[in-house]
């Protein structure tokens, strides 16, 4: 997105840039994770630097601009920076003064509420389910739409899906955006793809500024009195809204000076000691141990792999399948010697002997989270000879720590701008970047077709299932692909349709066993290119000392920081649904500062304060929960869960009510007849209470009594009886948790 300069000493001078850029640099998919508080100057690294290498704040400046920055400019957090500034320009402005007659305490409450990250993800929250989701989305889409050269080869189709995906979801009759901007969409639609460049553009430009000002004039106001009424309920929030009420009685009051003109008094943290090689692969393998250890739930193993012997030449097509246990996920080709090889060299600059030996872990990501990306650019296979296994299967006991948390790296991945991604199109692994856009694009697909709510829903998830036939599992495409045979064709036969299979996570899965090893290699190459700044040298070995070694309580805060900045994003990044706001969101915007680090400062100096150690779901049981989900959505999004065990539970189990006594339920005759299908025993008295009283022995009524309470709703005549069992519904069903 366009930012208001390419100068990092310019942009850290304004705080709101400062926080989305630390959410961006803690995403986990990165080696080098640092942390910058504008309030000391100080930056924060981690891992930390040896204590032989002198931390020079110009140097990680430059390596910031050159390494970070450019792919801050292309993710959905600096599209967010853009849109917060807006919306802050609008409420700072004289026009807004007058418009809604707003007074200057107003203008710096509402700053308060909508500065920074997690100031948009409270207004993105407030307008879930509302026409302004998708004015907001489509302003979003437009403005990442505009930055692209459609006269570019290599970003026209870029540009020309993203216009598909408008069509598909906002420009469609009956959509909010239309029906705000008919007397302009009617131009565009006049335009079409065959009208000049610029024409398009204006007209697109135009709807654009039509839909900010809407988000601006109504919904502002809406989300400033929602936000203030909120925080008159919550305790946190009475010193922000006493400094209001001081605030609307002064109308001279003085605000506290800026920043620093000088920024040359930034610095870096020292480190504080020495032990062991600076490695960020081993930084994250150790976080990841740690949320291992802490979880609650159980343990199972992963696959056991009996790989065939390496470099063993086959006929022409052949594939050497890896030998998997019960829980296998489909056979994994494997890379013979052959010169048209892509795989490089696999890197030692990490320590590969270092790696876990135990093949015991359980399925990586913190949260089962799902993923949106940007539409990808077109493929490159014509290099490709067909009788090539371009693959090779990495040492699963090199490599089990790292396959353990790549999909966590993977999903941060997708809303960081795609630097593994550029690192493989870099090291010119065709191969290798078709499957990880594969990868994103199956997690593209799930949101959309596992929430039939969303707006457009039926369309985005048929365009997205037949672009991915198209673009992966064609027949001169799935030829190159490392999947299983199995697996290919339940894709093909299942997304063509625009259909949920569980064959995706098994995609996935085999695609994260063949991309391991490249991800270990990117962040080598990361470590690399950082101490070559860091010391000012071209070359630069793997140093044999590193900062000070964290225990267990910092690995845990700093998980809680790169898992915290991986759910911000995601939610704001549209692939993670928006929770609700909650008493903890309004403590957080009370307590935040964006000058001492913003949201990611104050969501740990939380858990800290409130003493809660607790983690988030397992990605096991977060698994389980997703799995549960797939095979029966439509119940699940309106039905309250299954418990699955966790942390908090065996607490809550402890208090226990005296048990009243309930008399013994009359069983129900078994019916005579078999019915046909399952309608008729929806629809059959006798069917219907044998098959409740089934579920009611295995606590699985509740979707049923769902189904039977809205049966209920509309077969009612009288307008009370319907608002009165629509409150019933709503009370009952509603309320509970949803799955992620």
């Amino acid at each position: 997105a366009a930012i208001a300069s390419t100068e990092l000493r310019l942009l850290l001078r304004d705080e709101v840039f400062v926080d989305f850029f630390n959410v961006f640099l803690n995403l986990p998919v990165f080696g080098q994770t640092p942390i910058y508080i504008s309030s000391t100057g100080q930056w924060e690294l981690c891992p930390e630097l040896p204590s032989h290498l002198d931390p020079s704040p110009a140097a990680l400046l430059a390596w910031l601009e050159k390494h970070r920055l450019p792919p801050f400019c292309k993710s959905s957090l600096c599209l967010h920076l853009v849109l917060c500034q807006k919306l802050l320009g609008f409420v700072r402005s004289g026009e807004a003064a007058e418009l809604l007659n707003w007074q200057s305490a107003d203008q710096w409450l509402l700053e308060k509420c909508i500065s920074g990250s997690q100031g948009m993800w409270h207004f993105r929250a407030f307008i879930q389910g509302t026409a302004a989701e998708e004015l907001t989305n489509f302003w979003l889409t437009t403005e990442r739409l505009l930055e692209l050269d459609e006269s570019d080869a290599r970003q026209r189709d870029l540009y020309l899906s993203l216009l598909h995906k408008l069509k598909a979801t906002h420009l469609r009759e009956g959509s909010s955006v239309t029906t705000l901007c008919r007397t302009i969409m009617g131009s565009l639609l006049k335009a079409g793809l065959v009208q000049p460049i610029s024409t398009r553009r204006e007209i697109l430009s135009k709807m654009q500024e039509r839909v900010l000002f809407t988000i601006q004039s109504y919904w502002l106001p809406k989300f400033f009195i929602h936000c203030r009424m909120s925080m008159e309920k919550e305790q946190s929030c009475q010193p922000l809204l006493r400094e209001y009420r001081e605030r609307l009685l002064c109308s001279n009051w003085q605000e506290p000076s800026g920043f620093p003109e000088d920024l040359f008094t930034m610095h870096v943290r020292r480190s504080q000691g020495l032990s062991g090689p600076y490695c960020s692969k081993k930084a994250k393998a150790d976080i990841w141990d740690l949320v291992k250890e802490e979880r609650d739930f159980r343990e199972r193993k992963m696959p056991t792999f009996r790989v065939q012997p390496e470099r063993q030449p086959g006929p022409a097509g052949s594939t050497g399948e890896s030998q998997l246990d019960e829980n296998a996920l489909g056979a994994v080709p494997q890379q013979p010697e052959h010169p048209a090889s892509t795989a490089p060299t696999k890197s030692a600059a990490c320590g590969d002997k270092g790696g876990a030996t135990s093949p015991n872990g359980p399925e990586p990501g913190a949260e089962w989270v799902l993923h949106l990306k940007g539409l990808h650019e077109e493929r490159i296979l014509s290099n490709l000879r067909s009788s090539a296994r371009l693959v090779q299967l990495p040492s699963p006991r090199k490599s089990a720590k790292t396959l353990s948390f790549l999909p966590w790296a993977l999903r941060a991945d997708s809303c960081a701008g795609r630097p593994f991604r550029h690192f493989l199109k870099g090291q010119h692994c065709y191969l290798e970047t078709l499957l990880l856009d594969l990868w994103h694009d199956l997690e593209e697909f799930l949101p959309v077709v596992l929430d039939p709510s969303k707006e457009s829903s039926f369309f985005l998830r048929h365009l997205i299932g037949e672009r991915i036939c198209k673009t992966y599992l064609e027949e001169s495409t799935a030829g190159h692909l490392p999947l299983g045979t199995r697996t290919v064709r339940s894709l093909q036969k299942h997304l063509m349709y625009g259909e949920f299979s569980p064959c995706i996570f098994r995609a996935q899965r085999e695609i994260c066993k063949v991309l391991c090893c490249f991800y270990e290699e990117f962040l080598a190459a990361d470590d690399r290119t950082f101490l070559q700044f860091m010391s000012l040298q071209s070359s630069v070995p793997v140093p044999e000392e590193q900062g000070h070694a964290l225990g267990k309580d910092e690995h845990f805060l700093l998980f809680q920081r790169l898992n915290g900045s991986l759910k911000l994003s995601q939610a704001l990044h549209g692939t993670r649904n928006l929770e609700g706001l909650s008493s903890e969101h309004w403590q957080l915007l009370a307590t935040q500062d964006l000058r001492k680090g913003g949201f990611l400062q104050a969501e740990l100096e939380l858990l800290c304060r409130t003493g809660k150690r607790q983690l988030c779901l397992s990605a096991r049981a977060h698994t389980d929960k997703a799995h549960i989900l797939h095979l029966c959505w439509p119940l699940a999004l309106v039905c309250q869960p299954c418990s699955i065990p966790t942390a908090t539970e065996p607490e809550k189990s402890k208090r226990r009510t005296v048990p009243v006594r309930e008399p013994a339920p009359v069983p129900v005759e078994k019916p005579s007849t078999r019915p046909r299908h399952f309608v008729k025993v929806l629809h059959n008295l006798a069917h219907l209470q044998y098959f409740r009283q089934f579920l009611e022995e295995r606590g699985a009524d509740k979707p049923l009594h769902f189904w039977m309470a809205v049966e209920k709703l509309v077969r009612e005549t009288s307008p009370e009886r319907k608002r009165l069992l629509l409150s019933s519904i709503i009370k009952n069903y509603f309320h509970g948790e949803i799955p992620a």
